[in-house]
């Protein structure tokens, strides 16, 4: 009873506008009081703030962040984009393929995916119109390719998802390899089939002779290069995700400061942000801190999971009904949201079943980006009309197919788990 107050206690200040980390800090201290008393309550809201600031692993936040910021200023994403255009231009849907590749390359030095759609919306989209492609098909697939920062690392949303369930970070990280290459292919296959269906859907663009395409190719060495000295030293054990976050930042300020002149007002807001976002991660993570010790102390997680493992259903079919219910909280929660209220209650729940929480994490996080594009609430559909000044309507509408087909991405990455954890094992 007093979980179920709690549980509607939290809706009910979301309801309202209150932002969720203290809608989740409110509704948890209310639970700890209500069990505990004062004593309790103020011993964990007084210990709990430090214990997640101080955390090691969360200084990977503001490093990958302050990397986002400093990319996005650097015009990196822009560089990326006419490499792409220019190799496959001159393919059914071309523009459309590169700007999955160029979202998938930007997801892989960014890590943001509003900042990503935004981005790829005042890039890719002009010259996909410019060159006659339909509006929503054009938005659909910004749209869509900006969601592939969830998963391709550096990701803020598998560090918080590692953070949540102490998993290893690093191996939360390298999982999304695979997974990305598979889901930025399904998005360029998408394309180039709707495309195939009507070629009116997606002219192709002018011819690029080929030494300018080799030319062109020479932009792409900073994106690789951050790639590698992220990534590559995750994977290699040279670093651990901390010490990676912190040479990417690093090495994108190199970037920012090299390719053009900067002012104080500019760098101080590339900084100010990256701290603000982080400052509320931080707070999202204490909220989900406060609130999990509230469900564990009444036992209720603990009731969840038994309760699930009594059913009398395969656990194959549970986690598609997990899957489902996901997608549908996707369509009126913000993703991280999603990933604190449901993580520290599914996570054990899923681990009971006998299914690995890195792979698990994985399959989550794929299911999340579809919440970023599903109607009526999908944030990037709204970065995108917002950015673009396309009606959120035929954003929706060119989302469509990629909806449809990343329902089957996750289908495979349900059915073959290798995908995600074969490069985990490894390390």
């Amino acid at each position: 009873m007093i979980s179920a107050t709690c549980v509607i206690l939290m809706v009910a200040l979301l309801v309202v506008g209150a932002p969720i980390s203290f809608a989740m800090i409110i509704s948890g201290a209310v639970g700890l009081y209500m069990i505990g008393g004062t004593d309790p309550m103020i011993a964990i809201l007084s210990s709990f703030p430090r214990e997640s600031a101080i955390t090691f692993e969360f200084v990977t936040v503001p490093m990958f962040l302050l990397m986002a910021e400093l990319v996005l200023r650097s015009g990196v994403a822009d560089d990326l984009f006419r490499a792409a255009a220019a190799w496959f231009g001159r393919v059914r849907g071309g523009l459309g393929i590169a700007t999955a590749l160029a979202g998938a390359g930007f997801g892989a030095i960014c890590g943001s995916s509003t900042a990503a759609a935004a981005t790829l919306s005042s890039t890719s989209l002009p010259a996909m119109l410019k060159y006659g492609y339909e509006r929503p098909m054009a938005a659909g697939v910004v749209a869509i390719s900006g969601t592939l920062s969830m998963l391709i690392p550096p990701s803020v949303a598998m560090i918080v998802y590692g953070i949540l369930t102490d998993v290893s970070i690093a191996k939360m990280l390298v999982a999304g390899v695979i997974p990305g290459i598979l889901v930025t292919l399904t998005i360029a296959l998408t394309v180039y089939f709707l495309a195939w269906q009507d070629p009116k859907r997606a002219p192709l663009s002018a011819k690029v002779p080929l030494r300018e395409k080799i030319a062109l190719l020479r932009l792409i060495g900073p994106m690789l290069l951050l790639m590698l000295a992220v990534t590559g030293s995750i994977y290699g054990g040279v670093a651990t995700p901390t010490e990676a976050s912190a040479v990417g930042a690093l090495f994108a300020a190199i970037l920012y400061f090299t390719r053009a002149r900067r002012t104080f007002a500019e760098t101080f807001e590339v900084f100010s942000k990256a701290a603000r976002t982080s400052c509320m991660i931080a707070l999202i993570i204490l909220g989900a801190h406060v609130f999990s010790t509230f469900f564990a102390l009444t036992q209720t997680t603990q009731g969840i999971v038994s309760w699930v493992g009594e059913l009398p259903l395969a656990p194959p079919l549970i986690i598609v009904i997990l899957i489902a219910i996901y997608i549908l909280l996707g369509t009126f929660l913000d993703q991280m949201a999603i990933l604190v209220l449901t993580v520290p209650i599914v996570v054990p729940t899923v681990v009971s079943l006998g299914y690995d929480p890195i792979w698990w994490g994985v399959i989550l996080i794929v299911t999340a980006e579809l919440g970023m594009v599903t109607p009526p609430l999908g944030l990037n559909a709204f970065v995108v009309a917002r950015y673009s000044g396309t009606p959120t309507g035929e954003v929706f509408r060119g989302i469509i197919p990629h909806f449809v087909a990343h329902l089957i991405a996750i289908a495979i990455l349900v059915i073959f788990p290798a995908l995600s954890l074969f490069l985990p094992n490894q390390m």
